[in-house]
């Protein structure tokens, strides 16, 4: 029962968070080894219930028509791809060396957030054909990163969709949404072929993800930019910590 009393709590605010700004994998993955869950099992049962909250915000920004499915075919495909080779470079470089290319990247990418025009509603879209483009060029990097390192995936997606292929911050939610979905249903597969999920403990924390999924969707169909920046300067600093601590502390 402590188990359930940890986790849940910290499944249902990381997917609020996750709803938001990304990022919740940096707090639902430690909630389920601090309950000692080992590193490969936790992986396994945050990715079940992970997915299922994905799904429900997903659906959430569907029904508000952040989400254009159509044109998000090709993004979905590459990011399936994209995920797959990354995890076979996985297995070939050091993951230390990435870590710290991503101590450089993340206060740049702070800085990024914090200028006022980030994340404006106000930018000038490109044609359908070249916003498809982009969309499926960042969603096979992302998918790649997501398959070789993964904390941070939706964060850096999103601002990448503001900043680089100049659609709406609530588009940007929805079109992160549907990417993640599609790589976390990919690797969750992976999960349960090889028997990688607690089911008692992922279905009870699935349903507090899904809460948490929930109802972060709704809050930011009505607080939108202005709420997005703080939580994602949060998620940022938290992977920044994970990282030294990976790279300086536990060695």
């Amino acid at each position: 029962m402590l188990d359930y009393l940890i986790v849940c709590p910290l499944v249902f605010l990381a997917g609020f968070v996750d709803a938001v700004a990304g990022g919740g994998g940096l707090i639902s993955l430690p909630a389920y080894m601090i309950v000692g869950l080992n590193p490969i099992d936790a992986i396994g049962t945050n990715k079940f219930s992970a997915s299922c909250g994905t799904f429900v915000a997903t659906m959430r920004y569907s029904r508000c028509g952040y989400i254009r499915w159509r044109e998000l075919v090709p993004a979905i495909i590459l990011a399936l791809i994209g995920s797959w080779i990354g995890a076979r470079l996985a297995l070939l470089v050091d993951n230390d060396i990435f870590k710290i290319v991503m101590l450089i990247i993340l206060p740049i990418t702070a800085i990024f957030v914090l200028n006022k025009r980030t994340l404006s509603k106000y930018r000038s879209p490109y044609a359908v054909s070249k916003t498809m483009t982009i969309i499926a060029l960042l969603a096979f990097m992302m998918g790649v990163y997501d398959g070789f390192y993964g904390p941070g995936t939706g964060t850096f997606l999103m601002l990448m969709l503001v900043g680089v292929a100049h659609i709406s911050l609530e588009r940007a939610v929805g079109t992160t949404k549907v990417i993640n979905l599609s790589t976390n249903l990919a690797s969750l597969s992976v999960y349960l072929v090889h028997g990688k999920v607690l089911f008692p403990l992922a279905l009870v924390a699935a349903v507090f993800g899904i809460a948490g999924n929930f109802i972060g969707a709704r809050y930011f169909t009505k607080k939108g930019a202005g709420f997005v920046k703080p939580l994602i300067i949060i998620v940022l600093a938290m992977f920044f910590v994970k990282l030294c601590q990976e790279l300086f502390i536990l060695k």
